[in-house]
């Protein structure tokens, strides 16, 4: 299996511009032909976002964000991006730190940081 990691200087709470880097990122990967493409943890609002997570609507938001940038990916190998996952249980954290799998156009699989 080929993997590709991504380095991206994200920029806290630039979610279109982070969108765009990852995009520009995974275009560059992907002329290595990799079954996988990895972005760092909390790629997608950029690191650390701190008081940003307390705003539903930047959650909202970057759900939306990542929701694109998988359709935007649809011709790319698949690509696991980080971002902060809402808790839909109601008990314990509200929000995951978080991973989700674009695939073929759509968000699939998401992952958990224990």
């Amino acid at each position: 299996m080929k993997i590709s990691l991504l380095q991206v200087n994200t920029v806290v709470g630039d979610l279109a511009g982070n969108a765009d880097r990852i995009a520009a990122g995974v275009g560059e990967a992907a002329r290595c032909r990799p079954d996988l493409i990895v972005t760092p943890e909390l790629s997608l609002p950029g690191c650390p976002p701190r008081d940003l997570l307390l705003d539903k609507g930047f959650i909202g938001r970057s759900l939306t964000v990542l929701e694109d940038l998988a359709a935007d990916l649809s011709g790319a190998p698949p690509v696991l991006v980080g971002f902060a996952a809402p808790n839909p249980a109601g008990t314990g954290r509200p929000l995951f730190n978080a991973a989700a799998l674009l695939r073929d156009g759509a968000v699939g699989e998401t992952f958990h940081k224990a």
